[in-house]
């Protein structure tokens, strides 16, 4: 089974940049799409950006247009999301997920973005 581990989440002050990793184990990796969510306190677990599996095709929530990146590396067996020009509101736990027949949900990692 594919396990996620993220990392790479912490306080940061508005305007300010973050790049979160996600490190899959399993060598299936390449198979599969992947994508970021996260969830704000109290709210649903939302869609930020995804990517195909060989990396040629991304997409983005509004939210994350423009200011957030999503690659891949396939012989890394890593995804990751760079995040610019953060706001208050990015402040979240960002989770990695793997698509396909078995999803998979990493154990998130908590942004913070200080006003």
């Amino acid at each position: 089974q594919v396990q996620l581990v993220e990392s790479g989440g912490g306080l940061v002050q508005a305007g300010g940049s973050l790049t979160l990793s996600c490190a899959a184990s399993g060598r299936t990796f390449s198979t599969y799409p992947m994508a970021w969510f996260r969830q704000a306190p109290g709210k649903e677990r939302d869609f930020v950006a995804r990517i195909s599996r060989g990396g040629g095709f991304t997409s983005y929530a509004d939210s994350a247009k423009g200011r957030f990146t999503i690659s891949r590396d396939n012989a890394k067996n890593t995804v990751s999301l760079e995040m610019n020009h953060l706001r208050p509101e990015d402040t979240a736990v960002y989770y990695c997920y793997l698509g396909g027949p078995n999803v998979r949900w990493g154990q998130g990692t908590q942004v913070t973005v200080s006003s």
